[in-house]
């Protein structure tokens, strides 16, 4: 029983890795902050910074394993403010097992629904076929079997 009560608790759990730590990502999440580190040293011999939230661990793909995700979010150049954004958000890069899967985001939170693990990302306005700032979000669940999010655009009747 407190075996089962652990692997409810780690399923439903996200940790934020502090900065400092974010030396021990995997290799190809690892490869984008180097990119991003350097396009901030060619930009004016601009400083990168990494705050912390930028690496965040979760279960994405309810397996009850924290998986990975890095956020842009997260990310500074000294010599330029919006080099990792813009109006349509930043890039975050979502890393289940080997495959990272990467959008454009205001932000995203994950939740639980029924047995499966569901990321709601915010996106831009124009996703809903709306201006920048009108609400828009998208929901996805990982399908394992074919390594990919799954999405769907509803369609409401009025």
């Amino acid at each position: 029983m407190k075996t089962i009560v652990s692997l409810i608790a780690l399923s439903a759990a996200t940790s934020v890795i502090s900065a400092h730590e974010g030396t021990g990502l995997p290799s190809q999440l690892q490869a984008t902050v180097e990119a991003a580190a350097q396009a901030c040293s060619d930009f004016e011999n601009g400083e990168f910074a990494m705050e912390a939230g930028a690496v965040v661990r979760t279960d994405l793909d309810s397996d009850l394993k924290a998986d990975w995700v890095l956020n842009e979010q997260y990310f500074s150049c000294s010599s330029a403010a919006s080099l990792y954004g813009s109006t349509g958000g930043t890039m975050s890069h979502f890393m289940v097992g080997d495959h990272v899967s990467s959008i454009l985001n205001q932000g995203w939170e994950m939740y639980t629904q029924g047995r499966k693990r569901v990321l709601v990302i915010e996106v831009h306005g124009t996703q809903c076929d709306a201006y920048g700032y009108t609400p828009c979000v998208a929901a996805s669940v990982w399908d394992s079997e074919a390594n990919t999010w799954r999405s769907a655009s509803a369609r409401w009747e009025e």
